[in-house]
């Protein structure tokens, strides 16, 4: 965390961490409602985005921030970030520039289940 920013403890204290401190982060684009992509943040992330309107997450796998589209150039601005009713889960609401998936798609959600 950079100097003394915090998360809003407003906020903070609505959220419900799992045991790693993160919260699910459903990402959709903020005009058609369509479902992107899931990711994780905790705290420092949520602040982040909040602070700066750029979306970002903790990488669980790389055990680091990443700024959606900072190596991609697949940017996502966000419009707007809401807690649900139990404080376990956020919707990110985002303006998407290219895929929001790594593997090149418009979304993650791409396989359906039978």
């Amino acid at each position: 965390m950079s100097g003394t920013e915090q998360l809003d403890p407003r906020i903070a204290n609505r959220l419900k961490r799992d045991r790693d401190g993160l919260v699910a982060a459903v990402v959709r684009q903020y005009d058609t409602g369509e479902v992107l992509m899931l990711a994780w943040m905790d705290d420092e992330a949520l602040r982040r985005t909040l602070s700066t309107g750029r979306a970002t997450y903790w990488s669980r796998s790389r055990g680091e921030y990443w700024v959606k589209g900072a190596t991609s150039g697949h940017h996502q601005f966000v419009k707007s970030v809401a807690l649900d009713c139990d404080g376990d889960a956020l919707l990110v609401s985002v303006d998407q520039v290219g895929p929001a998936c790594h593997t090149g798609t418009r979304t993650c959600f791409t396989e359906e289940l039978s």
